[in-house]
């Protein structure tokens, strides 16, 4: 091969400059690619924390790794938090239903204001009172305890009391004039007065009442019989020896027997129609 006839460019040319700067970039380019590789390859440097402690894992620079961790981490604190409100809402269910049921009405009812007292225009007595009071002409007064009822009527049959004492008789009493006899101690407003001690100052009454009852054919009629009522006496009232109720009508029967109290009087109920 010939020789070639080109010389070699001059020392302070162009040409040589761009060559120069050409193989420094190349030689850049080769220490930073030896550089990154060296990097790549050799473990990242341990800390004087990780000299104290060597069984613990080294930390890992890869994002991937990283960002896991972080999903890991975000997901145990939505549970826990989810677990957290779970629980709470479970204290309020129990310490709701713990606690006593009110009741709505009592609640309205407490809420709301009392209503004003209303005026009262029931019977208060006070004219009944006023009505049933006897005044004696000196100056003193007797509010009688018994009232005849709707069904009070005069007898149509003239009934009598004969009065004994033992086998002594005392006298007859005629009680066929009016509705009814108020018997007692107090001399102002009984009818029929007894003295004994025994017996209370308003003790019974006889009342005549009308009552319906059947005939022997079956029909309602209208009939005007005598009953007697103790009037809350203190020694009781006796028909025939026995007891009769308080404030209770019992209807009396021809021939019966009466006795007031302790009192040995017997008082004999005829009709003088059947005598």
């Amino acid at each position: 091969m010939a020789p070639s006839n080109r010389s070699p460019p001059p020392r302070g040319s162009s040409y040589s400059g761009r060559d120069g700067n050409r193989d420094r970039d190349r030689d850049w380019d080769r220490r930073r690619d030896d550089r990154d590789r060296r990097r790549r390859d050799s473990p990242p440097p341990r800390s004087s924390r990780d000299d104290r402690y060597p069984d613990r894992p080294r930390p890992r620079d890869d994002y991937s790794s990283r960002k896991d961790d972080r999903r890991d981490r975000d997901r145990r604190d939505d549970r826990s938090y989810g677990d957290g409100r779970r629980d709470r809402r479970d204290d309020n269910h129990r310490r709701r239903s713990r606690s006593p049921k009110r009741d709505s009405r009592s609640a309205s009812a407490a809420a709301s204001p009392k209503p004003a007292a209303k005026p009262n225009f029931g019977n208060s007595g006070l004219l009944a009172a006023a009505t049933n009071t006897v005044k004696a002409s000196d100056g003193s007064s007797t509010v009688l305890k018994y009232n005849e009822p709707p069904e009070a009527r005069k007898p149509t049959q003239n009934w009598r009391l004969y009065v004994f004492k033992g086998k002594e008789d005392l006298g007859l009493l005629h009680i066929a004039k009016q509705s009814c006899y108020l018997v007692g101690r107090d001399q102002l407003v009984a009818d029929i007065p007894i003295d004994h001690p025994s017996c209370s100052k308003q003790h019974a009454a006889i009342q005549y009442r009308q009552v319906h009852e059947k005939d022997e054919w079956g029909a309602s009629k209208p009939v005007i019989k005598p009953f007697l009522i103790d009037l809350e006496s203190t020694n009781g009232t006796f028909v025939n020896d026995k007891p009769i109720p308080v404030s209770r009508y019992y209807e009396l029967k021809q021939s019966d027997v009466i006795k007031f109290g302790q009192s040995t009087r017997e008082y004999v109920l005829l009709n003088e129609d059947d005598a």
